[in-house]
């Protein structure tokens, strides 16, 4: 089978490590990997509080390199309130903490979900003390970005039967199927019909669109890759062997004999990306051009500005649309480096914009921004779920 002969090469002081890109599903299910790193997605069993059953759903949300930088308060009696993990940010890839309050925007959504499958009705305040101003999310002050308070009522969202299911694929999709107009316009309303906060999402299964968004994103993905301060946050993010990946149950997640090999005897280096002429490099970039030029469709969620609660609202919206693309037996996977925002992405960014609703990007709040892109797709295998980290870690204390 041409996957299983295909190599993906990893960064790490240019050691090239086989797998191929069927194997993926290997490396997060492979045998030696504790269930327990993935004990989340069985939900949250006989917990008898609702607010906690609603968490253990709701951290299953999807995230920029599955960094899961959530941090949950429930000492108030009927409510919830919803803090950043400042040490979880990724300064390198999102300098400007945009991603991150998507990823914040998806936890909100499934805790409203999961609370009104329970009978409880969840009122969102955004900001309760204050919106988080600064470019450096790291440096925010330790505000809350939402309070949920809670009341009897709620009406289940059909999506919620997905939340369990929900997976990212970030294989080769099958370029012989493609998504039909209906499935696209079935992802489009998804959003439509939950999203509010003025989030607009617009998509393309016209290949004369395809096509050069495809280059796009493999264009977008070599910039991330030859640029050390995001290759070095990427290499940082890899969680390899069993070990590692139940004790994080983050990042990028690896289970190959021969890297762990190369980890145990010291031969890895999380510090030095691979030079773009080695071999390794050039397979790295090839399974991100693979991702990229099998897409057979590609769509997008913009709002008219890009404040906090705008970016919010975009996440809130994404994961509604991952749900119906989950209902319908489609994969979707985001395509986050061209809308990335450091100096190098420049180029890309602009283009992405330009080509997606016709508008130049800026960082004023007000300028119409294209907040998620993604492939659509069918895989060419089972997409295994993601690690999750335990659900008494995102409780505050």
């Amino acid at each position: 089978m041409r996957e299983r002969r295909n190599f993906v090469r990893l960064l790490g002081g240019g050691l090239a490590v086989a797998a191929g890109a069927t194997a993926l599903a290997t490396w997060w299910l492979h045998a030696d990997v504790p269930a327990a790193a993935f004990e989340i997605w069985n939900g949250p069993g006989d917990e008898p509080d609702v607010r906690k059953r609603a968490v253990a759903y709701a951290v299953t949300a999807p995230t920029a390199y599955n960094g899961q930088p959530w941090r949950v308060d429930l000492r108030e009696p009927d409510a919830i309130v919803l803090h950043a993990d400042r040490a979880r940010v990724q300064p390198a890839t999102d300098p400007f903490g945009r991603q991150l309050m998507i990823g914040h925007g998806a936890v909100i959504e499934l805790l409203v979900m999961a609370l009104a499958q329970q009978g409880v009705q969840a009122r969102v305040q955004l900001w309760p003390q204050g919106e988080l101003v600064g470019d450096a999310p790291q440096q925010w002050p330790d505000l809350p970005v939402a309070r949920l308070t809670l009341s009897r009522g709620g009406t289940p969202d059909p999506l919620f039967a997905q939340v369990l299911r929900r997976r990212t694929p970030k294989q080769r999709f099958d370029t012989g199927r493609t998504v039909s107009a209906d499935m696209l316009q079935g992802l489009t309303a998804a959003v439509a019909s939950g999203a509010g906060g003025g989030v607009q999402s617009a998509g393309t299964v016209d290949m004369a669109r395809v096509l050069p968004l495809r280059k796009l994103c493999a264009a977008a993905a070599r910039v991330e890759l030859v640029t050390p301060h995001t290759a070095r946050e990427n290499l940082r993010l890899l969680r390899i062997g069993p070990q590692e990946i139940l004790a994080h149950r983050d990042g990028f997640s690896l289970n190959d004999p021969a890297l762990r090999m190369a980890v145990a005897l010291g031969r890895f280096d999380r510090e030095v990306p691979a030079a773009e002429d080695s071999l390794s490099f050039r397979q790295t970039l090839r399974m991100f051009e693979d991702q990229a030029h099998t897409a057979m469709g590609f769509v997008w969620i913009s709002t008219g500005g890009n404040s906090r609660s705008e970016q919010i609202a975009a996440g809130r919206a994404y994961v509604r649309q991952q749900l119906r693309a989950t209902d319908l037996g489609l994969g979707m996977q985001p395509m986050s480096q061209p809308l990335e925002e450091f100096a190098e992405m420049a180029p890309h960014h602009a283009a992405a914009h330009d080509m997606l609703i016709g508008a130049a990007p800026s960082r004023h709040a007000r300028s119409p921004t294209v907040q998620m892109m993604c492939r659509l797709g069918f895989p060419t295998a089972p997409v295994p779920p993601a690690p999750r980290r335990p659900v008494g870690d995102f409780m505050q204390a």
